[in-house]
């Protein structure tokens, strides 16, 4: 089971993340806490499940080349669990990635490859370069069985910082986060209740969660590319039917204000994928004691943070 696989984590690479309460946020009848993910090495929660992927998969012998396709965070991530694991890595991304992110991967000394329009298209490039090559081993993070199996280390720190958290608010963008997190915090304690997060503009996993099957869309252009999926998991999709009791998509506006309203009221930078559980919890202000909001990653793109505070050709209101 993925909660005793859990517990096989390298928890020695990282320690536990802060969880510190918003003091903005919280009001004197309810407690909000960020669990601030975007603290591990490369700026985001993506490390946990690579390097524990990779540690897996490199004990079984043959793996000469890690490969990935990413957005940036995730390919990241695998950067960084390939140098800390002696493994060359190999990296496509979309054309013109968040530069932020690209940076992050080549200082990490992985080989970038930009290959076609979105994420599906540099999955399609990743899986067929490490299938040509003996001994490289492809790292997806959408179907890979051992990184949920890496994110469920961060419920479990949760419930053990904050016995009384009654919600984590989980962002969605390949579900591998949420379903790491949710199975180990209802392993815990099964009423705590988990609300996962999409973009309005990429509603893919919304759409199926409601459905009960796969609804891929033609497009998901958000500005979160840590959530912009259009291709859901048929597994994926029975998971989070399982584990996850609401779901709320945010629009591009509300995660630009609630990256403001983190970066002004609680210090604490973040990229709109990453400030997407906080632009949830402002939403819908549940009535939950104490709810939990994942901070999951603070690799912002410059036009992106011009955005959020500066007006710009009356597209978008100053949100400072």
């Amino acid at each position: 089971m993925l909660e005793q696989t859990a517990r096989l984590m390298p928890d020695r690479h990282f320690g536990p993340t802060r969880l510190v309460r918003a003091a903005v946020l919280s009001t004197p009848d309810r407690d909000v806490y960020l669990k601030l993910e975007s603290e591990l090495p490369t700026g985001s929660f993506k490390v946990r499940g690579a390097v524990h992927s990779l540690s897996v998969n490199l004990a079984k012998g043959g793996i000469r080349a890690v490969v990935a396709a990413s957005t940036g965070n995730h390919g990241a991530a695998v950067a960084y669990a390939g140098r800390l694991l002696d493994v060359p890595a190999i990296i496509f991304v979309p054309v013109n990635p968040n530069p932020v992110k690209a940076a992050r991967i080549r200082d990490l000394g992985a080989t970038l490859v930009e290959t076609g329009a979105d994420l599906n298209a540099a999955i399609d490039a990743a899986r067929e370069y490490a299938s040509s090559r003996s001994h490289a081993f492809f790292l997806h993070d959408a179907e890979d069985p051992d990184i949920p199996a890496g994110t469920a280390t961060i419920g479990r720190e949760v419930l053990s910082q904050l016995p009384s958290v009654e919600a984590i608010y989980v962002p969605m963008g390949d579900t591998a986060l949420i379903r790491g997190v949710a199975s180990a915090a209802k392993e815990l304690r099964p009423t705590i209740k988990i609300i996962g997060v999409v973009a309005e503009q990429a509603p893919a996993y919304y759409l199926s969660w409601q459905k009960g099957e796969p609804v891929e869309t033609d497009s998901a252009n958000t500005i979160a590319d840590g959530l912009a999926v259009r291709r859901p998991l048929a597994p994926n999709v029975a998971a989070i039917r399982d584990l996850v009791d609401d779901i709320e998509a945010v629009t591009e506006r509300e995660m630009l204000a609630a990256i403001a309203r983190l970066h002004m009221d609680e210090r604490v930078t973040a990229e709109p994928a990453g400030a997407a559980a906080t632009a949830a919890w402002l939403k819908r202000r549940d009535s939950y004691r104490t709810s939990v909001v994942l901070v999951t990653g603070r690799n912002i793109a410059p036009d992106v943070m011009e955005m959020t505070f500066h007006k710009r050709s009356g597209d978008q209101e100053v949100l400072s």
